[in-house]
């Protein structure tokens, strides 16, 4: 207001130009220029008015813009439509607005729309959320916990190791102990797994344990031959997990600790004496794990393998994979069996353009 004043007074009591008013008071004349305008424009001079202190010069200067109400926009439901989302992978935010606007025709714009739905979906309280889709992908681990089963007779104890396969859009559950983390027992709870979903996801994330991984490695692992046999047979994909990124499989990660806490914690008093009487323990637990409500969303595991991950899954083939190992033997060829396989070895070559190799009968 100080500098108002001075150019009022420059401009209306000693009539200086403009030029000359903005280098006295060491600002633009563009800025001499704007001030003065709106005073002419409301009609004000020097000397001010008494009652014309700053904050009414101020406001005749520079009054405020009426604000308008902006339009009433109908709400979204932004849960809803990323749910649809998960459930048909064909579906696209495109479609969702335009089946939004034939509702709503005041409704938001396309960039609006999808402003609002990314900036809804940021403020989700996860670190890293990855989007999974109905019947995409399932997650296979070992829990780092195992159960003790103890021998009646000799009252040694054998540690039983708890294998975990969660499905990606529904995190339904599925649990199997097994006696030691050995290929047939790897297969056999893929099996069970792909039995007790009754159906089979696209893709396959486990880990990279030996028994399904021979190398591994960031871009192309080196899959163990039965455990990709065992993936031809039931028409799905294997994706190793990268070495040291738990946050590829983040999903079986926390379906592990779930899984600790409510199925393992509440057999810590049992005392087994068979594989097959744990399973059935784990098997009751897993029924009550899988149909208990979420804390921040409606519905259970349960409910949304129903509706989400179940239409979306591949049919199982009519047999069950059959379990077969492959191992690489070696072959010592003694000194006198050279000659005779060089001799075979030259006898069936096919002829050459220089002429017919012919047997060596000596």
């Amino acid at each position: 207001m100080r500098k108002i004043k001075e150019v009022l007074r420059l401009r209306f009591g000693l009539g200086l130009g403009q030029e000359q008013i903005a280098r006295s008071c060491s600002i633009g004349q563009a800025t001499v220029h704007r001030y003065l305008e709106r005073a002419a424009a409301i009609g004000l001079g020097w000397p001010l008015a008494d009652d014309c202190d700053d904050q009414r010069l101020n406001e005749l200067l520079f009054p405020r813009r009426p604000v308008w109400p902006l339009p009433q926009r109908p709400g979204v439901d932004f849960s809803q439509i990323h749910t649809q989302l998960q459930t048909h992978r064909h579906l696209t935010l495109q479609l969702v607005w335009e089946e939004y606007r034939e509702g709503h025709p005041d409704g938001y714009s396309y960039s609006r729309f999808c402003e609002l739905y990314q900036r809804w979906n940021r403020n989700q309280d996860v670190v890293l959320r990855q989007e999974h889709h109905a019947g995409e992908k399932t997650f296979v681990d070992w829990a780092g916990d195992t159960v003790p089963i103890h021998d009646r007779e000799s009252g040694e104890t054998a540690v039983a190791s708890i294998f975990v396969a969660v499905l990606g859009a529904s995190t339904y559950t599925f649990v199997r102990a097994a006696l030691g983390q050995g290929l047939s027992n790897w297969i056999d709870c893929h099996v069970r797994a792909f039995d007790f979903f009754q159906g089979t996801t696209k893709l396959l994330v486990p880990d990279n344990p030996r028994t399904g991984v021979t190398r591994a490695c960031r871009y192309e692992p080196d899959l163990n031959r039965t455990y990709r046999e065992m993936a031809q047979h039931y028409g799905i994909s294997v994706l190793p997990a990268r070495p040291r990124k738990p946050r590829d499989k983040a999903k079986v990660e926390n379906a592990v600790g779930i899984v600790e806490r409510w199925v393992l914690a509440a057999l810590r008093h049992r005392k087994f004496f068979a594989i097959a009487e744990l399973n059935d323990a784990i098997e009751e637990l897993l029924e009550r794990l899988n149909h208990r409500p979420f804390r921040k969303r409606e519905g259970t595991r349960a409910s949304l393998f129903d509706s989400i991950d179940r239409p979306a899954l591949q049919p199982l083939p009519a047999q069950r994979y059959g379990m077969a190992e492959w191992k690489t033997g070696q072959y010592r060829l003694s000194r006198r069996d050279r000659p005779a396989l060089l001799q075979r070895s030259l006898s069936t070559r096919r002829p050459t353009a220089r002429g017919r190799l012919h047997r060596n009968e000596h």
